[in-house]
């Protein structure tokens, strides 16, 4: 599934707008103990993402890439959750 939008906000999480028009937020802070995402602890380089226009995914600098097959699903999981009122799992 095609990434059209993207924001990074506070507590390194990310909002993502879909082709399909699915939108939501992902957390993504339990990546940054794992080797090129440990730029992120400067919060300034998380804020950085932006949606690479060939292959419609996000994308920061140095190079790392997330797929947007995975955020799509973790979205849509969320919202699942959500509509059932249940609270998303902690991560961490």
């Amino acid at each position: 599934m095609r990434i059209t939008a993207c924001k990074a906000e506070e507590d390194y999480k990310l909002w993502l707008r879909f082709e399909d028009g699915l939108e939501g937020r992902v957390f993504l802070g339990n990546l940054l103990e794992i080797g090129a995402f440990q730029l992120w602890r400067d919060v300034r380089e998380f804020e950085k993402v932006s949606v690479d226009p060939e292959t419609a995914t996000v994308t920061w600098e140095g190079g790392i890439r997330l797929d947007s097959d995975i955020l799509y699903h973790d979205v849509k999981a969320n919202q699942i959750q959500h509509a059932d009122g249940l609270e998303p799992p902690a991560v961490g």
